[in-house]
């Protein structure tokens, strides 16, 4: 079985150019979210380019869908750090995140600039179709994560307690909560060992990286607490973000509601209309932080907040991705670590569901013709399997019409 090429080789066979040149051709056509990634990166690394084995693909989608974050961003940083070293992780996130993020910015300052002279109703169809985005991905999400009987309890109880105790810090204490309760469930089914082909990476470094996440975790909050600074408190929540977010990137929609619309940088209506439209764009659905802090209040204005939200809320991916590696094969065979990962994942299928309801459905559901574009927009995504970018555009249309 042929080895990935180490990290000095691929420094010399691959300049960081070339690979932001090839993720740049993959950020401006990967459509269809991140299991959709996944397969266009098999496809140009695995099959057309043969940089990586089927094997040690295997292992790095393995290692980046037990990690929180962006699983397909990470997966990509990871390919370019092996091929290129770190310069070529930059290189190759750079590269897939830019197209959507410009896309979304460019749509967070059209909405400043002519939101009110838009034509009436598409923001608001916009908001419908994110209530039928949100549902597919509860319902996809529930089939693969809650499989039986507890594990749906356990994301009905993570739903009934944030919508009851709303705010980021009871998001955050049901996921803890939910960690511990999957370490007494869910034990009794512990994963094969095997040895990993990430290990060669040097520990010591890995061991720094991890550190700093964590201090960076840790401290953020504390800093931002101390001060009156906006850009370090957007930094701060948005960091947090990234670094909790389990399950898949729609799941960043009840954290980030959670933290930008309640504290006033970012209006509701303005969230869940920026949230439709990521849907229709490319790359990964983390580049809503872009468009967040294109549409943000206060700050360095759009261009600069904009970047500021979208470096934070990727940096943990960098630094997770850099720190487990070296020790991918002895988490990936823990008993404990897989049964509170699968009482996280529990939950926050719950957290989602509890954002379909509030603030997606509360926001865009008032009469009986915004539940029938709901109804056609998610027959639309489930069942006629059109593209959710075709389906945003016919619901900023149709909404345009129907007021």
């Amino acid at each position: 079985m042929p080895q990935a090429p180490s990290t000095s080789e691929s420094s010399q066979s691959s300049s960081a150019w070339s690979i932001f040149l090839i993720f740049l051709r993959l950020g401006l056509t990967s459509f269809g979210g991140p299991v959709a990634h996944l397969g266009y990166f098999r496809e140009e690394f695995v099959h057309r380019r043969q940089w990586l084995d089927e094997r040690h693909y295997a292992d790095l989608v393995a290692l980046c869908q037990f990690l929180p974050g962006p699983s397909s961003s990470q997966v990509g940083l990871a390919i370019g750090l092996q091929r290129g070293g770190h310069l070529g992780s930059i290189a190759a996130w750079v590269g897939f995140t830019l197209p959507s993020a410009l896309i979304l910015l460019l749509f967070a300052l059209g909405i400043a600039s002519w939101g009110g002279n838009l034509p009436q109703g598409i923001l608001h169809g916009l908001k419908i179709v994110a209530v039928a985005v949100v549902a597919q991905a509860v319902w996809g999400m529930a089939r693969s994560l809650c499989t039986d009987a507890s594990r749906i309890v356990l994301a009905l109880g993570a739903a009934l307690m944030v919508l009851i105790l709303p705010g980021s810090l009871a998001q955050l204490g049901v996921i803890f909560l939910a960690g511990i309760l999957g370490l007494l469930l869910f034990r009794s089914s512990a994963p094969a060992s095997a040895t990993s082909l990430l290990e060669k990476h040097r520990p010591l470094p890995g061991i720094i990286t991890l550190a700093l996440f964590f201090a960076l975790l840790a401290g953020l909050p504390l800093l931002a607490a101390a001060s009156n600074n906006q850009a370090l408190a957007v930094l701060d929540a948005f960091y947090r973000t990234g670094a909790l977010v389990f399950g898949g990137g729609h799941v960043i929609l009840p954290l980030l509601q959670a933290e930008v619309v309640p504290s006033g940088w970012v209006d509701k209506d303005v969230f869940l209309a920026g949230y439709g439209a990521a849907q229709a764009v490319p790359g990964p659905l983390f580049t809503f932080s872009a468009f967040l802090g294109g549409s943000m209040s206060g700050g360095y204005g759009p261009l600069l907040n904009a970047a500021l939200c979208l470096i934070a809320i990727f940096l943990p991916s960098f630094l997770l991705v850099f720190g487990v590696m070296p020790f991918w094969g002895r988490l990936r065979s823990s008993r404990h670590m897989q049964a509170a990962l699968a009482g996280v994942n529990a939950a926050v299928v719950g957290l989602l569901l509890a954002a379909l309801y509030d603030p997606v459905w509360t926001s865009a559901i008032h009469d009986l013709k915004d539940l029938a574009l709901a109804l056609v927009a998610l027959t639309a995504l489930m069942v006629w399997k059109l593209p959710p970018w075709l389906v945003v555009l016919a619901g900023g249309f149709v909404g345009w019409g129907l007021n």
